[in-house]
């Protein structure tokens, strides 16, 4: 009987992977996302990467594998400090697997920019499984409620003038008033927004606090 990391490979239609790889990838049979299941996800996102690179002619194996492994750092975030897409591409890297694989691994949340056609379509063939009817437990108000409630955690500082959820929830960024928040304050702004989430929220994963502070001189030539 295959083991589960093995039985994903198979179903994916992928040849031979890493045993390290195969290891991790079992893992995630015992990882949700939302409610829905990240092996069977992974799985999913793979099998459609193919057939949207397919499609368009690109490199089909590139695609499935990087779809494949895109949350492979789901099974030990917990674990490694960083995104999981980020620890996902470095254990890619690390058992030399294509650059186009790593970049879509990293790259299927933006965090960094895509390299190569193969990793948008990661990207959108994981979106498709995650938002397809019925894969997620989560509803559509409990979603809501949640970016909302990042948004106005974010808010309630001082010096902040605008906050976004965005990544699903994943990262917020706070936009300060610059002759309000120094450099300085903006360091411990993220790091107390930080500590509030951490103490008032529930949620999966990690969520990225990003502050943007921008001063800008403008003038008029007559």
């Amino acid at each position: 009987m295959r083991q589960a990391g093995e039985q994903a490979i198979y179903d994916a239609g992928i040849p031979a992977l890493p045993s390290e790889i195969v290891k991790l990838l079992g893992r995630l049979k015992y990882r949700t996302s939302y409610g829905q299941n990240v092996l069977v996800h992974s799985v999913e996102t793979s099998r459609l990467a193919a057939m949207i690179a397919s499609e368009l002619g690109l490199d089909v194996q590139a695609a499935k594998v990087g779809g494949l492994l895109h949350d492979m750092g789901k099974a030990v975030d917990h674990e490694v400090e960083g995104p999981h897409a980020q620890i996902g591409a470095q254990i890619a890297q690390r058992h030399n697997l294509s650059p186009k694989v790593v970049n879509a691994i990293a790259a299927h949340h933006q965090e960094v920019e895509y390299a190569s056609m193969e990793a948008p379509i990661v990207q959108v063939a994981d979106a498709i499984s995650a938002s397809r009817p019925g894969a997620r437990g989560e509803s559509m108000e409990t979603y809501v409620r949640r970016l909302e409630d990042l948004q106005a955690i974010a808010e309630s500082f001082e010096g902040v003038e605008k906050s976004f959820a965005v990544q699903a929830g994943r990262e917020v960024r706070i936009l300060v008033r610059p002759e309000q928040i120094d450099d300085v304050s903006a360091t411990r702004l993220a790091r107390d927004v930080v500590k509030k989430i951490e103490a008032s929220l529930t949620y999966p994963g990690q969520i990225k606090v990003t502050v943007i502070r921008e001063t800008r001189s403008v003038e008029y030539a007559k």
